[in-house]
């Protein structure tokens, strides 16, 4: 499939990282993390550290500027909020974009903002499974408190503006990065007994 630069960002970021998308399917189908608490913490351990990455780049000017809303999104603190409901480890790592500016860290954004449309799935399944919920132990998969669709549907419209004709290729760059590296976090917590 072949696609132009005339093409929305948003639409060319879901074409463009379809394979990635695919092997997180994957990823997740393997590891099986509602089969106990113990193995849904590994997931939530590999959200820790991904969101916090993501959240690192809420700083750059650049980025608040493109995504107005930025104070309304993220999850690292759920995350830690739920690892300690869990009573799991906190695990540590070096942050992976402390390098990435504008352009590309919307890139990253767009995979963690789209993570959390899947999430409404996860959510459920980890409340019918383990009886966890929004208040104890699933925070990170919980809906922002205007719900996923708008949210979503405010970042999908930042990523369309005309402003970012320019920038495509770098911002599915930074999506192609992104997907890396959640999809190595989980690969480290569940091909592993450690949780760093």
């Amino acid at each position: 499939m072949t696609t132009t630069s005339s093409s929305a960002l948003s639409q060319r970021l879901k074409h463009e990282t379809a394979p990635q998308h695919e092997r997180m399917h994957a990823l997740m189908a393997t590891a099986d993390p509602f089969a106990s608490r113990a193995q849904y913490a590994r997931f939530v351990a590999a959200q820790y550290v991904f969101q916090r990455d993501v959240e690192h780049l809420f700083a750059d000017a650049q980025v608040q500027a493109a995504v107005p809303d930025l104070a309304e999104r993220g999850r690292a603190e759920a995350s830690l909020a739920d690892l300690h409901d869990l009573e799991a480890p906190v695990p540590s790592a070096a942050l992976a974009t402390e390098g990435v500016t504008m352009p590309e860290a919307l890139g990253w954004l767009y995979v963690s903002e789209g993570s959390t449309l899947g999430a409404a799935f996860l959510f459920k399944e980890v409340g019918d499974k383990l009886g966890l919920t929004a208040e104890f132990g699933a925070r990170n998969l919980a809906a922002y408190p205007e719900g996923r669709a708008r949210v979503w549907n405010r970042f999908v419209e930042a990523l369309d503006a005309p402003a970012l004709a320019a920038v495509h290729e770098q911002v599915i760059a930074g999506a192609l990065a992104a997907y890396d590296r959640f999809g190595n976090l989980l690969e480290a917590q569940f091909t592993s007994d450690a949780t760093a």
